[in-house]
């Protein structure tokens, strides 16, 4: 009998660690833990294409990921893309000069924003880093394969 209750906590324990697992994969999965991530600041960019960029992509400095894309909205005025990404607080991107681009992940991968950091000079001591509202101004947009491929084909009908 001694046995059997042993083997019937065990599954108990069991289940219920089972149970909490798949609980933190729809959180993570669904994006709800996001609320209790990592404090960052939000930066944006405005590009001309995203391609198939999408929220919760990552942003990367040097191939490292630093943050995400929180949001993507067209700009009415100028029909452009509006893109802004939540940056880690312990991350410092240099102000001047930076940059950001939208690569793919291989030939056929997801898209993200690789940030090209420019360098601090003297005449940027009062705004060295990135903060919170800033606007990225230089931009890469997407090359798209499609477009690749369809200009091509038109050059080698010619």
């Amino acid at each position: 009998m001694n046995k059997q209750r042993y083997v019937d906590i065990s599954v108990g324990l069991f289940m219920l660690l089972g149970l909490l697992a798949l609980l933190v994969m729809v959180m993570k999965v669904s994006g709800m833990a996001d609320l209790i991530s990592i404090k960052g600041y939000q930066v944006s960019a405005d590009f001309t294409d995203i391609g198939g960029l999408k929220v919760r992509a990552p942003v990367t400095v040097a191939g490292v990921k630093i943050g995400e894309v929180t949001r993507i909205e067209l700009q009415p005025g100028a029909l452009n893309a509006k893109v802004t990404m939540k940056l880690r607080n312990d991350k410092r991107i240099p102000y001047e000069d930076s940059s950001a681009r939208i690569l793919t992940e291989g030939l056929l991968g997801s898209n993200y924003i690789s940030i090209v950091p420019g360098f601090e000079d003297e005449e940027s001591k009062d705004h060295p880093y990135l903060r919170s509202g800033d606007v990225i101004a230089k931009t890469q947009e997407a090359i798209i394969l499609e477009n690749l491929i369809g200009q091509l084909l038109f050059n080698i009908k010619k």
